[in-house]
């Protein structure tokens, strides 16, 4: 695209950013505040794709995308492919073949067009988007996390305070852990208020639990009707350098992750989902350090490696991590000491087993050698067993395995 091209579509954006919140009482400070945001993170695209459900995805050149603006990434240059894939000790897990089956899930955007090569396709933000935020500084941040808990074993960044509660596996190597995978079927769970969220994901974490040192790398599925402004599953990542104070963002919100793939948009919706006792939709969601750069990469699917978070980013992670959990979150943020009715999971208990629960599959660390192998040695963690919980087993189909979830609010969580 050229100067001329570039200004015609900047004054386009901005036109329809005006329109958009013409029925809104947004001062023009604010407004310009952020539209000037909004031009740093809406790069110019080279093709503009209308997914169905509403989400405007642009295919922005790959070496102009939005990660390359960090103060960190001045002179980074793009590394293409990861020099190598952790490889499996032992052979495969099986399939499983229950009361039903599951099958892959993918991106609702997919059935307008694709990104061509060159490409990274961009879920573009609106106005509406950050008015939904707290504020501008926060629009794509998640809120600093207090101090954890005090339990026997080393802690995992989980706390019940602040609204947070979890349903988790965790595990803390004696050695190192370079990466983690799991396969996650996907729901659309109840959302009770419009700043609640309800997450599935996978964290890889170093540093200090209880300090503002603390790296986290993470990816999964969310609905958050705060970000997105809808309440469907969407493909997320996080990651921060500071416990979340400053550094970090979901998706591609700030500047930091480096995306190489050009078919799979970060906050785009996943579809299809699960449902109650029919068919069961998942994903799978790898990460991993490369042993000779030290990027750490985010892999989609059975194959498909979408982009990595430089080294540069991280203090802990440049080095190799220390613990991983693997399961779900949801935030309460109902007054008078209620609980919340957000769903976590598909929003019913892990007793309900396979085409019930929310579960993840195939838990899986990679260690010093670059090699996948069994999590085999995992805790969990429910805060409140009454409103969501977790159970975990083994299978020679499923590997290591869990299911999780609740429905939040009932006559036992009141």
């Amino acid at each position: 695209m050229d100067d001329r091209g570039r200004t015609l579509f900047l004054l386009l954006l901005l036109l329809l950013l005006l329109a958009s919140v013409s029925a809104t009482n947004v001062g023009p400070l604010k407004l310009s505040r952020i539209n000037r945001h909004l031009s740093k993170i809406n790069k110019p695209p080279l093709k503009t794709i209308q997914s169905p459900d509403g989400d405007t995805i642009d295919c922005v050149h790959r070496h102009k995308q939005h990660a390359l603006d960090h103060p960190l990434l001045k002179n980074h240059k793009i590394q293409r492919a990861p020099g190598q894939r952790p490889r499996r000790r032992k052979s495969a897990a099986g399939n499983f073949t229950g009361d039903g089956f599951y099958r892959r899930a993918w991106q609702t955007w997919h059935s307008s067009g694709r990104c061509p090569k060159g490409t990274i396709p961009v879920r573009r933000s609106s106005v509406e988007d950050v008015l939904r935020a707290r504020s501008l500084y926060h629009y794509g941040k998640k809120p600093r996390r207090p101090a954890s808990l005090e339990r026997e074993v080393d802690p995992p960044d989980v706390v019940s305070a602040n609204g947070h509660e979890h349903a988790i596996a965790y595990t803390a190597a004696e050695g190192e852990i370079y990466g983690a995978k799991a396969t996650i079927n996907v729901w659309d769970p109840a959302i009770d208020g419009s700043n609640e969220f309800s997450l599935s994901q996978i964290w890889v974490l170093s540093g200090s639990f209880d300090g503002a040192d603390l790296n986290s790398i993470e990816a999964g599925w969310q609905v958050s009707p705060e970000l997105y402004g809808d309440s469907r599953p969407r493909l997320f990542t996080y990651w921060t350098s500071d416990a979340y104070e400053d550094t970090g963002c979901y998706n591609l919100l700030c500047s930091g992750f480096v995306q190489t793939n050009n078919r799979i948009a970060i906050g785009a919706a996943i579809s299809p989902i699960s449902s109650y006792s029919g068919d069961q939709f998942d994903i799978t969601i790898l990460i991993w350090k490369d042993p000779k750069l030290g990027n750490w990469w985010m892999g989609f699917g059975d194959s498909t490696v979408v982009g990595y978070w430089p080294a540069e980013l991280f203090t802990h992670l440049a080095d190799r991590a220390t613990m991983v959990e693997w399961g779900g979150e949801v935030v309460n943020m109902q007054p008078n000491g209620a609980h919340t009715g957000t769903n976590m999971g598909s929003g019913r208990f892990a007793e309900d087993g396979f085409g019930g629960a929310s579960y993840f599959r195939n838990l899986e660390i990679v260690d010093g050698d670059n090699s996948l192998i069994a999590a085999d040695s995992i805790s969990t963690l429910a805060e409140n067993s009454r409103c969501y919980n977790i159970r975990s087993s083994t299978s020679d189909a499923w590997g290591v395995h869990f299911y999780f979830g609740g429905p939040g609010n009932n006559p036992k969580c009141p």
